[in-house]
């Protein structure tokens, strides 16, 4: 042997000698990195999964309910315009989306029923049952948007929360006023609404009082329509404490529901900015997230926290981390304060708006004023939601509460999330609306909307979204329905605006 080649041989074993313990050191950490991030995701799974459990729990309580018979003298806890239907059977659906004054069909209605819920971490509610109109409660109903995510389902013209997405003979604005009517009456109910869906809404509302609805003429975001609706209800009533609820929501678990809302009544009293936030499900990307603060800690209002902020939507990474720690809640963007105060807020933080939205509102009752006041105003005013306007900065100054409740929730933002809602069998797609005109041979999951009265047939193809219109066609998959707005921008540049 050469030398070198001798050197080399002798120089090896002492390299293994020194690397190898720093080799194998590394190698140590790595698998324990590795194991680590497989224990976190392994609780993850279990975390999330016992959500759905819980979730499908309350589904399930819902679906079969608890009937109380009122034969023998007793009434049930609740009333008809308070309580979840359950889903009505296949052979008793309404037929459309597409709701008319007079054609809302009977059938379609299936009874009320009771389900009893807990309110968040307290067993027992505060709020008693037997009485449920809030004294000095104003509930606010923000109807606008385009809806645009469930296009062609819902147009600029007729958007989503004037339609009966679960085929129980309601459109989401009904079903929004059915639940709320018992807290407040039609006296102190309001809604703020666009010109072009004025006369729909009317027909749908036909207890709303005509000078109950406040009609914005341009889109502004939703700080400009709720701050209208305050400032109006400031000057009628000084003490009124309001409460905001989109017109397109949906909700199950009306006593949860009813229990949160009165806690956060009695915390508005406080002079609070008071959010609502829902347990999440499942670690969305949709939804904005409220992070829970300390405790309050008032008597009447056990479950009210700080907030301690608010955050944007996150990525999936980031909303997996949110819901692993359990302090945060969805966004549902319910609003509950004075009236008064709300304008405070807005003339710390945005005074140029309060300063126009007064201005209006001293008008407002004047018809002969109301007009010209809207047109000097009105359009100068910040389009800005009522999150960056107010409830964020107020955050820092620990003037916003929120009450973490159980009901369920869903802000119908897409095809997926409608799919979720709407009753299937066993590998098929969901169906909105005419059942008989959906044939389907190895076709699962989706959702398939026949609302142009041809037959639509599926063969072999999962998971697909199909809106059948007349004068419009949408195919698309579940998982990329969020993007659908991207379609409608891309259909407006194109000319397509009658369609939208």
């Amino acid at each position: 042997m050469s030398v070198p080649a001798a050197q080399a041989a002798s120089a090896a074993p002492a390299a293994q000698a020194v690397g190898g313990p720093a080799i194998e050191f590394m190698f140590k950490q790595i698998m324990e990195a590795v194991h680590k991030s497989q224990m976190e995701i392994a609780e993850l799974r279990s975390e999330c999964h016992e959500l759905r459990q819980a979730n499908a729990s309350l589904e399930r309580q819902v679906r079969e309910g608890i009937q109380v018979s009122s034969n023998n003298g007793t009434s049930r806890l609740g009333t008809p315009g308070f309580t979840t239907p359950a889903p009505g059977s296949p052979q008793l659906r309404a037929k459309s989306p597409f709701l008319t004054p007079n054609t809302v069909p009977s059938l379609a209605v299936p009874p009320s029923i009771y389900v009893p819920s807990p309110l968040s971490d307290n067993a027992l509610t505060q709020f008693n049952f037997g009485v449920r109109e809030i004294p000095g409660f104003w509930v606010v109903i923000p109807a606008g948007g385009a809806g645009t995510r469930l296009w062609p389902l819902s147009r600029e013209e007729h958007p989503k929360f004037l339609l009966d997405l679960t085929l129980k003979g309601r459109s989401l604005i009904q079903a929004t006023w059915d639940r709320l009517i018992p807290l407040s009456s039609a006296a102190r109910t309001a809604i703020v609404a666009g010109p072009a869906h004025v006369k729909s809404i009317k027909d749908q509302l036909p207890d709303l009082l005509p000078h109950n609805l406040f009609c914005e003429p341009s889109a502004k975001d939703s700080m400009a329509a709720i701050g209208l609706a305050a400032a109006i209800l400031a000057e009628r009533d000084p003490n009124a404490i309001i409460g905001s609820f989109a017109a397109d929501h949906m909700i199950s678990g009306d006593d949860a529901f009813l229990a949160a809302v009165a806690e956060a009544v009695e915390v508005a009293k406080k002079d609070y900015l008071v959010t609502i936030g829902i347990a999440p499900s499942h670690p969305s990307t949709g939804f904005g997230y409220v992070r829970l603060g300390e405790k309050l800690g008032f008597k009447d209002a056990p479950n009210a926290r700080l907030v301690s902020s608010f955050k944007e939507k996150p990525d999936a990474r980031t909303a997996a981390a949110y819901i692993k720690t359990g302090n945060y809640r969805w966004n549902a963007g319910m609003f509950v304060t004075k009236a008064a105060f709300l304008m405070e807020l807005l003339k710390e933080y945005k005074p140029e708006l309060h300063e126009g939205l007064q201005k209006i509102a001293r008008a407002w009752d004047d018809e002969s004023l109301r007009q010209k006041v809207l047109d000097e105003v009105w359009p100068g005013l910040e389009k800005i939601a009522i999150d960056n306007a107010v409830a964020e900065p107020a955050a820092l100054d620990r003037r916003v509460a929120v009450v973490p409740a159980t009901f369920g929730w869903d802000d119908v933002g897409d095809f997926s999330s409608l799919a979720d809602l709407l009753p299937a069998e066993s590998n098929q797609p969901r169906i909105l609306g005419d059942s008989g005109l959906v044939v389907t041979e190895q076709a699962a999951g989706g959702i398939v909307v026949p609302g142009s009265g041809r037959l639509v047939s599926l063969l072999g193809v999962d998971d697909l979204v199909i809106v059948d219109m007349p004068d419009t066609l949408l195919v698309t998959t579940r998982a990329r329905s969020q993007e659908v707005k991207r379609l409608v921008k891309k259909c407006r540049d194109a000319g397509w605006k009658q369609l939208l």
